[in-house]
């Protein structure tokens, strides 16, 4: 070898024997290597000695493997010296196919074409071979020593336009097979990559090329769940710079349009642990069977292991979040950790896991260039390896090796543990494979107080048609979950009334088998399943209607009551952007969202984390949000739009505008604009209808809100939008008392901030109008005896919360006559404060008595709390004993006639 060399180089060389007979025996590579190795290698220097003329095919071949030893040398002195992090070398590996594969594809490409004329589609156009990179071929992510997976498509059938014409088939798998030749064929010069079709439709025994008609039908008729695994980092290769512009376009959208539902699911997709769980336990078996234990690949801790990890996620939820339809397994892990699926000391384990496995599987290839995985036994190869990975010896190497792959083990081991390993002790009482006496006494054991009524209804679960046409893998998830169910429902406080929601809740969700495997596999969820059917009729009904919320029970953040609304707000925006011009995608999204939030908001709740007033302060939030980034999508989807920013404003009546929302809540809105442009009427009409629709219309993901236009000026015979000026023209010629009542409890919630400001001025002008008190409260009291006499229970023994005398409408209302009333002299009544603050304010004002505004305040907060909670119980509207709020009754019955004696 040459005395001159780089004394750096003797790093690499005394590793790799590979490395050092190519030098010794292609010495001109030498000072090649010499002027570039210190850069990383480039697609320039790749093409260069591909750009000349080639007399026959064995030259084609001879110029790609010197390639390939060229590039080769180059990785293994940069990576072996130090020069070059783990994601260089691999996507240096992966430039390197892409070069030679693109190469060989369009040369005989061209070949073909001048024997048998172009491939023609329908439409007469030409078309090209489809080269779908699999694996880490696929996700850029190629080793060093290893083969290539492709799958070959074509567009469409056909026949070239040749004197000697074949039909397309022909033409690619022709094609096809010299490309494979080309790279794979061994000669005196060795392989450029050894080629591996098996992943193709059917494997060895299918075609070798196949059309995107017959690739959609595969996956449809018999697309198996390891090929999803698979077609994960699947990548057209021919997208480079020199491909054929837009054609290729249209064939790789047509291409993700077939790929993308088969590997990606619309649903969150749990059975894909299951699924992948098996596989695993496949290639655990076989590493078991060929003593591959130290394989840093497939064995335990290994590379595999870590790319599992990632690709479960991508399965579950990609088909919902297309951010984590990606490719490369590094850029995964770091995704999951801003969707908050794993910790980020998680990730960084698994991270600086898989770096480290990486650079060992090279340094053990790089020894004779083989696509070995397996840890050396000779105590000189070991101290070789264990030096190029910068260790003293091979036991320091071992022991930061093992200490790699016992953490991925473990991250692994939570991810796929089977939660189903051994029978569950109730499994006979589920399956009614116990007598009756020793039935009951184990149902009384956890708890039940009726378990007769337990045993008949699971029995009739059972009989019914429903749970006997059940598919057998459905059937199967659906017995292991009902065990459990009977557990956690022990577990509550209310075993009985658990179970029959709980058991009404698995036959809605039967059919879903994704739902029955979340709970299958993680049964953490299923306990918090019981703990909110025992605690609330509403959030049974509300999980029966969106089972999707599974999901959320999973979230270690479900707990968290401090909500961050600005990351909220920047997740909807970016789910919505990822799917922009998809209105029915979109509405769901939306709704998705909304129905989520309100979820853990409910979690919480029920868990005694919120209070009522903060729990209305969240949910108002939450509305504001959505109905501010409604708007502009509802804009965008009209066609004439005038203005690209529409001077456009949402105002909040009611509980929307109070601040008051609870969990069914519709919402009060009126709209308005501030916009003199002749279309400006048509276009915001037809706006606050657009609106209107993506709001409360129903579509597959459920509803956002009822909502409720009538307080806008003139009711329903009004029109939908008002111009600023003709709501200030109404407000002050037009309106009832009880208008200006409804306008204490209004504010601006979205849309166009100088609208909102405009609105805002008139309220208050409107407010701090003089009034005749006299007059005032006659208007006042006799709108209240109006209600009272359409809604009052006037019960001696129940009490209506809302409408009976004492209760929240007297609240309401005494409120709102003081803000009418007295603003003109205390203009900080205006504020959209809430009933109990502006009590307390009008005390401090003198306006009444403090001590009676306080207690009345009390009483507001108790109504409001109860009224809640019987929102979340199975009778949501019925009255309440009157005796358990007497106190209250009387407090504000005091401030009534305070106000108006009489």
């Amino acid at each position: 070898m040459d005395n001159t060399l780089d004394p750096r180089w003797q790093t690499a060389l005394g590793h790799s024997r590979y490395l050092a007979n190519l030098l010794q025996a292609r010495p001109a590579l030498i000072p090649e290597l010499a002027a570039t190795w210190l850069q990383p290698l480039s697609e320039d220097l790749l093409l260069t000695p591909l750009h000349q003329e080639f007399t026959d095919d064995e030259a084609v071949r001879s110029a790609l493997r010197r390639l390939r030893h060229r590039a080769m040398a180059h990785i293994a002195l940069r990576d072996l010296c130090g020069l070059a992090p783990l994601a260089e070398v691999v996507e240096s590996m992966t430039m390197l196919a892409d070069v030679t594969t693109n190469f060989a594809l369009d040369y005989y490409h061209r070949q073909l074409a001048a024997t048998y004329g172009e491939p023609l589609d329908k439409a007469g156009q030409p078309q090209r071979l489809l080269i779908i990179g699999m694996g880490k071929l696929g996700g850029r992510e190629l080793n060093v020593s290893s083969d290539v997976d492709y799958i070959f498509v074509y567009p469409e059938e056909g026949d070239t336009d040749g004197k000697k014409s074949i039909e397309n088939y022909d033409f690619f798998t022709r094609l096809g097979k010299r490309v494979i030749g080309a790279l794979g064929d061994l000669t005196a010069d060795g392989q450029v990559f050894r080629v591996d079709m098996r992943l193709r439709p059917n494997g060895d025994s299918g075609p070798l090329v196949c059309s995107l008609d017959s690739l959609e039908n595969y996956f449809i008729t018999q697309g198996r769940e390891w090929e999803r695994y698979a077609w994960i980092k699947s990548r057209v290769m021919n997208a480079g710079p020199n491909a054929d512009g837009a054609a290729l376009g249209d064939w790789m959208t047509a291409l993700r349009r077939i790929s993308r539902p088969f590997v990606f699911r619309k649903y969150l997709d749990f059975g894909a642990i299951n699924a992948m769980r098996d596989l695993h336990a496949q290639i655990r078996r076989e590493v078991a069977r060929k003593d591959m234990a130290d394989h840093v690949k497939l064995g335990p801790g290994g590379i595999r292991e870590v790319e599992f990890i990632a690709q479960v996620f991508q399965l579950i939820r990609g088909g919902r979040d297309p951010a984590l339809q990606i490719r490369p397994t590094l850029s995964v892990l770091k995704l999951l950790v801003e969707r908050k699926l794993i910790p980020a000391e998680t990730e960084q384990e698994l991270r600086e896991a898989y770096v480290f496995l990486r650079r060992l599987e090279h340094r053990l290839q790089y020894v004779e260039d083989k696509q070995t995985h397996m840890l050396p036994v000779d105590a000189s190869e070991q101290a070789k390896i264990a030096q190029s990975m910068d260790f003293p010896d091979w036991a320091a190497m071992l022991a930061v090796l093992n200490g790699h792959r016992e953490k991925v083990s473990r991250h692994f081991g939570e991810v796929f543990s089977d939660p189903e390993a051994g029978e569950h002790p109730l499994t006979g009482l589920w399956l009614s494979q116990l007598d009756e006496d020793t039935a009951i006494e184990g149902l009384g054991n956890l708890g039940f107080r009726h378990p007769k009524d337990a045993i008949a209804r699971l029995a009739d679960l059972r009989a019914s048609s429903r749970y006997q046409q059940l598919p057998a893998t459905n059937r199967a998830r659906l017995d292991a979950v009902g065990p459990r169910l009977i557990e956690a429902a022990g577990a509550t406080h209310d075993p009985d009334t658990t179970l029959v929601r709980g058991l009404q809740f698995l036959e809605g969700i039967a059919r879903r088998g994704s739902y029955l495997a979340l709970l299958q596999q993680y049964p953490m969820a299923l306990r918090r399943v019981a703990d909110m059917v025992c605690a609330s009729n509403w959030a049974t009904e509300y999980l029966n209607r969106h089972p999707l919320l599974l999901d959320e029970l999973l979230d270690p953040r479900l707990y968290d009551s401090a909500t961050d609304w600005a990351g909220f707000r920047d997740s909807l925006r970016r789910n919505l952007t990822d799917h922009a011009g998809d209105t029915e995608r979109e509405m769901d999204i939306l709704r998705e969202t909304h129905h989520a939030q309100v979820f853990r908001l409910l979690a919480q709740d029920i868990a005694g984390l919120q209070t009522i007033e903060h729990l209305s302060d969240h949910l108002t939030e939450l509305a504001d949000i959505i109905v501010q980034e409604t708007l502009p999508l509802a804009w965008s989807k009209i066609k004439n739009r005038h203005c690209p920013i529409p001077k456009f404003a949402v105002i909040g009546y009611g509980k929307m505008g109070g601040k008051e929302l609870g969990y069914a809540s519709d919402l009060d809105l009126v709209y308005l604009y501030d916009d003199d442009d002749q279309d400006a009427a048509e276009n915001y009409t037809r706006l606050g209808q657009r609106l209107n629709t993506w709001l409360s219309s129903q579509t597959s993901a459920g509803m956002l809100f009822e909502t409720d236009l009538r307080l806008r000026p003139n009711g329903d015979a009004g029109l939908l939008a008002v111009s600023v000026d003709a709501f200030r023209d109404y407000e002050l010629k037009n309106a009832w008392v009880w208008e200006h009542q409804a306008l204490t409890r209004a504010r601006f919630c979205a849309g166009d901030p100088a609208v909102g400001a405009r609105f805002e001025a008139i309220r208050c002008e409107i407010l701090c109008q003089p009034r005749d008190l006299a007059k005032l409260k006659a208007e006042v009291v006799a709108m209240r005896q109006k209600m009272y006499d359409a809604h009052a229970l006037n019960s001696a023994t129940e009490f209506a919360l809302k409408h009976d005398q004492g209760g929240i409408v007297d609240v309401e209302f005494i409120v709102q006559y003081l803000v009418l009333g007295y603003a003109h002299q205390h203009p900080s009544l205006t504020g959209n404060l809430g009933n109990i603050a502006l009590l307390r304010m009008a005390g401090e004002l003198g306006l009444i008595d403090p001590q009676q505004a306080a207690a009345a305040g009390n009483a507001y907060r108790e109504y409001r709390r109860l009224q809640h909670a019987k929102r979340l119980s199975a009778t949501p509207k019925a009255p309440i004993p009157r005796e358990g709020v007497e106190q209250h009754i009387a407090a504000v019955n005091r401030l009534w006639e305070a106000v108006f004696p009489g």
